[in-house]
């Protein structure tokens, strides 16, 4: 037996908690640090490129839903 503590995988509900606080600049140190620890970059890059795409997404149909109701 080891002396280190087995680090459970994150869950992807705690993952996108995780991409969600940081894009809104609010990520808790307590949360940050299980992130460097139990959460592994490749999938924080890729949770955090598809949250990018989808809110530019979001924000191009917003602004052609906008043009389109004041008649442009």
């Amino acid at each position: 037996m080891s002396d280190e503590p087995q680090h459970k995988p994150m869950t992807l509900r705690q993952m996108l908690q995780s991409v969600f606080a940081a894009a809104l600049g609010v990520q808790s140190g307590k949360n940050r640090a299980r992130d460097f620890t139990q959460g592994k970059p490749g999938h924080f890059i890729l949770l955090g490129v598809g949250f990018t795409m989808i809110f530019v997404l979001v924000l191009i149909a917003l602004v052609r839903l906008v043009i389109h109701l004041a008649g442009a």
